[in-house]
């Protein structure tokens, strides 16, 4: 992961759903060109945000096994209204079912309680080291980093 699109995780129930928060602000370097003078997040990275969110849930629920969690397919996809900076995107992902380390997603995101983008996912999570032996380092490295990242976005109420 280059970048964190999940500024916080508000609730999760291990293999089961993950809602997650995103604030888009004016601040981000991509809303300069998308679309100038009318800045609003890239259907992509709406999609990316959802992408993140059942990858966290994945992490969480196979406590952190895997060090690669991929998007394989995308499926029923609508944009239904716009981003615009000042907005936080509210990210629900719901699991459907999991076989085989494929994980199936139903998953929204709204704004202000209104859809602003749907789509069923397929997410595939492994190790390196399952491909390439010699990958297994990279593993463990890339496993520490998403514990690390996940602590600070998923804060459990005191």
């Amino acid at each position: 992961m280059r970048f964190l699109l999940i500024d916080r995780i508000t609730e999760i129930v291990p293999h089961q759903s993950i809602s997650a928060l995103k604030n888009l602000t004016l601040s981000e370097e991509y809303l300069a060109d998308h679309f100038p003078g009318f800045p609003v997040m890239p259907g992509v990275l709406m999609l990316e945000t959802m992408v993140q969110a059942g990858g966290w849930l994945i992490r969480h629920s196979e406590d952190f096994a895997h060090s690669t969690i991929l998007l394989k397919e995308v499926r029923a996809i609508r944009y239904n209204s716009f981003v615009s900076p000042g907005n936080t995107l509210q990210v629900k992902m719901t699991v459907r079912k999991r076989t085989d380390g494929i994980w199936d997603f139903t998953g929204c995101g709204t704004v202000n309680d209104n859809s602003a983008v749907s789509a069923r996912l397929l997410l595939e999570a492994f190790n390196l080291a399952d491909r390439n032996p010699e990958l297994s380092e990279s593993d463990a490295q890339r496993r520490q980093v998403y514990r690390e990242l996940f602590q600070q976005i998923w804060k459990t109420a005191d």
